[in-house]
């Protein structure tokens, strides 16, 4: 079976001095490659050189809600430069959007819906970070009249806030939250939704599958999470490997064996 990392901060420092290993590692357990959003712009650089398409290995380049005070408006123009520009391996906008915890929706909106501005006039697909906030994001979809397609990065909230995600063409990342028992809410939505909307992601070093330590996550614990999604589901694995890879492909716009090449 074949997997992808759609969402993982592979440029991090805590992979310093152990990417290769790890990519390695990932690829030995099927996983053929991976994208890694941006959240600042001073990172964007990285991220161009560690970019590396023709061994699945892609980015977005995004300002993250947390990093807003960092930037001023002609970071945007960065930004959109950048995207107009189609560079290789950058393959969409984000990480942006809102988060309830760190900050406040009145500064970070504005720069949320810019992002959502160049996603639409280029076409580029669109991976939003939303933490306590997925009821603002909507609604600021809706009032952007996104009509994309978007990635809710992480998805923690309820099936009636990812039904209506759902209505505005977002598909549902699924990372290592549904391998932890008390996520009861989380595993119990995930197994209900159109399987169509699903894409396999860590946020590593982030977000770590039970037994993993804080800030140890891994591209190579894909696998892990997709045996808990495929048991709660009850789906055939196989076939769920293969609809996944479908899925991803569709949301960043290429074929699954140009996303992640053998």
């Amino acid at each position: 079976m074949r997997f992808f990392d759609a969402h993982c901060h592979f440029d991090f420092p805590e992979f310093d001095g152990r990417r290769e290993q790890e990519l390695a590692s990932a690829k030995a357990g099927g996983v053929q490659g991976l994208v890694m959003p941006g959240v600042r712009r001073s990172d964007w650089a990285r991220l161009v050189s560690l970019s590396a398409p023709e061994a699945g290995l892609w980015y977005c380049l995004g300002i993250h809600p947390w990093f807003v005070a960092e930037h001023g408006l002609d970071d945007l123009d960065a930004l959109e430069a950048a995207v107009a520009s189609r560079l290789p391996g950058c393959i969409g906008v984000g990480e942006c959007g809102l988060d309830g915890l760190r900050g406040s929706f009145v500064e970070q909106a504005p720069w949320f819906s810019a992002q959502v501005g160049i996603a639409a006039r280029f076409g580029a697909p669109l991976v939003i970070h939303s933490v306590k906030a997925h009821d603002q994001v909507a609604a600021l979809l809706r009032s952007e009249r996104w009509q994309g397609r978007a990635l809710i990065h992480g998805f923690s909230g309820s099936y009636q806030q990812a039904c209506k995600f759902i209505e505005l063409g977002c598909y549902i990342g699924v990372g290592g939250v549904i391998t932890h028992d008390r996520a009861k809410k989380t595993r119990d939505v995930i197994s209900r939704l159109p399987v169509e909307v699903l894409v396999l992601e860590t946020d590593a070093p982030d977000m770590s599958p039970a037994g993993v330590a804080k800030g140890q996550n891994s591209p190579l614990y894909i696998p892990d999470i997709f045996a808990q999604l495929a048991g709660l589901r009850g789906d055939d694995k196989e076939w769920l490997a293969e609809v996944l890879m479908a899925n991803v492909g569709e949301f960043y716009g290429l074929a699954p064996e140009v996303l992640a090449p053998n």
